[in-house]
């Protein structure tokens, strides 16, 4: 069961979390390399496949939204298309810029290094984090592209003099576009310190009898509204969804603390 001291403390911040382990509050500085360096901006929520979906239902989900929203992207600054003949070298992508005139710029943000199928983006930023956070540098949440995708690392951007660069890999041979204001880096710092230190511990269910009955109140609500949902019933084909994510406990208890629904991140501010 759980240990009710603890849990009389309720949820705590990832700034709280952090202190446990002797970490700072998160700080994100971006030092910003070349004048030409990506547009960075808070990450956004809406993605074109979830609104298209029937009644915009892939919106419903909060985690999604909440995930795509939780960080800052980097845009791409050129129009610019890169093809892969399917060879192992650097030789085997070439990049080609959709203005010709552009094409040194263009072979500044954007090579073929590796080889292996991977196109290597510069962020044009050495980003500088407090000490034990890190970035978590990746595509963005659940906005799949086509013949490529994205690489991730967890970059420790508390200590290192030097920046990293953005990967996309291709998934087979042929020829993928960027353009202006696309999405290609996602930025989220993590206490990557504090996440070694978790144990993951499994149990039963019916060793915490509150927490089975709510999950089973929860189970049952769920089955016999998607039951209804199935018969056409009136009432839950209005309503649609239950909401119980958005309204806390399906059992009447209000939402904790430190529930939400929506996520914002704050834009970057430029000291020069």
């Amino acid at each position: 069961m759980s240990d009710p001291d603890s849990a009389a403390d309720g949820p705590r911040t990832a700034a709280e979390e952090a202190g446990q382990f002797g970490l700072p509050d998160p700080e994100l500085t971006a030092w910003r390399l070349v004048d030409t360096a990506p547009e960075m901006v808070p990450a956004e929520a809406a993605r074109g496949w979830m609104d298209a979906t029937n009644r915009r239902f892939a919106n419903r989900c909060t985690p999604l939204s909440i995930a795509n929203g939780t960080g800052w992207e980097l845009l791409s600054p050129h129009d610019f298309s890169a093809t892969w003949t399917g060879g192992k070298t650097p030789a085997d992508i070439t990049i080609k810029a959709a203005r010709p005139e552009m094409q040194a710029q263009v072979d500044s943000f954007v090579q073929s290094h590796f080889g292996e199928a991977v196109l290597t983006m510069q962020p044009g930023y050495l980003f500088r984090t407090a000490p034990g956070w890190a970035l978590w540098v990746r595509g963005s949440p659940n906005h799949p592209a086509i013949n490529i995708h994205p690489l991730e690392g967890i970059v420790e951007t508390d200590w290192l003099p030097f920046t990293f660069t953005m990967n996309w890999r291709f998934s087979y041979p042929g020829t993928v576009h960027f353009r202006t204001g696309d999405r290609f880096c996602f930025l989220t710092p993590v206490p990557h310190v504090a996440l070694g230190g978790i144990q993951p511990v499994i149990r039963r269910i019916e060793d915490d009898p509150e927490l089975e009955a709510s999950y089973r109140h929860w189970r049952d609500t769920r089955l016999d509204f998607n039951a209804k949902l199935k018969a056409q019933d009136p009432e839950a084909t209005r309503q649609g969804w239950q909401r119980h994510y958005l309204r806390g406990d399906p059992q009447g208890a209000p939402a904790p603390m430190f529930h939400i629904s929506k996520r914002r991140m704050k834009w970057p501010v430029a000291e020069d």
